[in-house]
């Protein structure tokens, strides 16, 4: 009985370890995440399918963020003839950076990821910031990257990664001197990028600091790697939960002249 019952049976376990196997072939490379990017001026909005964005669209005005980035995500969808049913995820810039752009674009993703029961995955700002170093240029690998955010006067956020994207030193918000950095620098090259780094390029002297010509800024086209490693390793924030990594505390200012 056991001898005819036998074969039916492995049969059966190799094609569900078959049909497994498929399924996770299927999610490991097909994975379809729209990704958005609200931390900066610029307020982008891109589509990653395998960990390459296939399609992007972006808005360079100041302060539009609330009025386009829906727009942005309906066009976006519409031009591949995509629903958000269609994703498999949602990923959006975490912050540090603008509160009021963080806020629009976290509340964005949680909004479509609760309609459409999709997983929200989150991606610091400064790592898109320093991947895109790294997609653009050409360097040893004993250069470090300082991506660097604009905090207002001579303040920055900024963190350190090597290059092979690993954080070796964690995000502040630190005031720039020209002793910022002499350490670093004293001991290896570091590739100084952002919107932060541009205010930074007089004030830090040092043969062993690389300025790049054109203006860095954060992009959702610059999130697909990153946010489809994170897909493949389900890190995913809870919808419900998840709120941006601010930094510091959003200052109200009260007017001294009280108007009746």
């Amino acid at each position: 009985m056991l001898a005819r019952v036998l074969p039916g049976l492995i049969f059966y376990i190799l094609s569900q370890r078959f049909f497994s196997y498929l399924c996770a072939t299927k999610n490991d490379f097909m994975a379809l995440i729209l990704c958005i990017e609200t931390s900066a001026v610029t307020c982008s909005v891109a589509l990653s399918e395998n960990g390459v964005a296939i399609a992007r669209l972006r808005e360079d005005v100041p302060n539009s963020h609330s009025a386009r980035l829906t727009v942005l995500i309906e066009q976006l969808l519409k031009n591949q003839n995509l629903q958000i049913n269609d994703l498999d995820a949602v990923a959006v810039s975490s912050g540090p950076g603008s509160y009021t752009g963080l806020r629009i674009g976290v509340s964005v993703a949680k909004g479509l990821c609760f309609g459409a029961s999709k997983p929200l995955i989150s991606v610091p700002t400064l790592e898109i910031l320093a991947a895109m170093v790294l997609h653009h240029q050409e360097f040893s690998d004993d250069t470090l990257i300082c991506p660097m955010l604009d905090a207002r006067r001579m303040e920055v956020y900024s963190a350190l990664y090597n290059s092979r994207l690993e954080r070796i030193r964690n995000t502040e918000a630190e005031i720039i001197t020209e002793e910022s950095y002499r350490e670093q620098l004293d001991q290896s090259r570091i590739i100084f990028a952002g919107n932060g780094a541009v205010k930074c390029r007089g004030v830090i002297r040092h043969p062993n600091a690389i300025f790049p010509d054109d203006e860095v800024m954060p992009l959702a086209s610059e999130m697909a790697s990153l946010a489809h490693q994170r897909f493949l390793d389900k890190k995913f924030e809870s919808v419900a939960y998840f709120e941006p990594f601010y930094l510091k505390d959003f200052l109200v200012t009260v007017p001294k002249r009280k108007v009746f």
